[in-house]
């Protein structure tokens, strides 16, 4: 009994290699990079998932509204049929946050959707808002009551129709603010961030220490913002790889901005996982 219970023992373990039982190692995905947006992230080759690849939390998508559907891309030229906001983001998103429990990274923080209108506001946000509000099971809501929290927040810039969003009683994306809009009273229900061309405000690119006049108005700019509830946004910083960039990056971060804002999105990506506050 003996003999035959090692030679079967032997023969198990012969074929556990190839046994479709196997226990296997899982891998586990990237770390959610909370300060991580991707600039124009439709240009990857894949959309929306090189970024959720790198760790990334917010990303931005370009629109245009034809025939009544919106299409993703940055110029009309661009535009093809099988590339609409449905297909490339919301339905991923869906289907992601129905795999992961309710969030786009297992028990992560809340995912950020930029969308950029490039036709005309009204017409397109009407289409927009409608689209939205199919989803809004998974997307952030506000109202004159406050704002119900989803795994995902949407915020609308390009063509923003600012009156139109801020009579509806309830809405499912927020106005991308500008810094003309830094010292507004408007509640954070309606504008929950500020972004701007940083090149517009500032002549600093990130090579040797941040003029004083100009570190004191981004911490201005900074702070004023979250007083009011408003997280903040620059785009058009340097963004080819360079030890000036990463210097820029890290006085942004320093300073209490909330988005960095790339199109390099490993570059990215390794710089936050290096990144020790000060």
């Amino acid at each position: 009994m003996r003999a035959k219970s090692v030679v079967a023992t032997v023969l198990l373990l012969s074929i556990l290699p190839a046994c479709s039982c196997r226990i296997s190692s899982t891998t586990p995905g990237p770390a959610p990079l909370l300060n991580a947006h991707a600039h124009n992230d439709y240009a990857h080759d894949r959309p929306l998932f090189d970024a959720l690849d790198h760790g990334f939390t917010s990303v931005e998508a370009d629109i245009h509204l034809v025939d009544g559907d919106l299409f993703v891309a940055h110029d009309s030229d661009e535009i093809k049929p099988d590339r609409t906001l449905r297909s490339l983001y919301l339905e991923p998103l869906k289907k992601r946050i129905a795999r992961n429990s309710g969030r786009v990274y297992p028990n992560g923080p809340q995912f950020t959707l930029f969308i950029d209108i490039k036709t005309e506001a009204v017409a397109t946000y009407k289409v927009l808002s409608k689209m939205l509000a199919e989803y809004k099971n998974i997307i952030t809501s506000f109202s004159s009551s406050g704002r119900n929290d989803k795994a995902v927040v949407v915020y609308v810039s390009g063509n923003r129709p600012r009156a139109l969003m801020e009579s509806e009683p309830l809405r499912y994306a927020g106005y991308d603010g500008r810094l003309a809009d830094l010292q507004s009273d408007a509640p954070a229900t309606l504008i929950p961030i500020i972004s701007d061309n940083w090149s517009s405000y500032f002549s600093y690119r990130g090579s040797g220490p941040m003029p004083q006049q100009q570190r004191r108005k981004l911490q201005t700019i900074v702070q004023t913002a979250h007083n009011k509830g408003r997280i903040v946004r620059f785009w058009a910083t340097p963004d080819s790889p360079s030890p000036e960039r990463h210097n820029l990056w890290r006085i942004l971060l320093d300073n209490g901005v909330d988005l960095l804002n790339t199109d390099d999105l490993p570059g990215l990506q390794q710089f936050l996982l290096e990144y020790t506050p000060k």
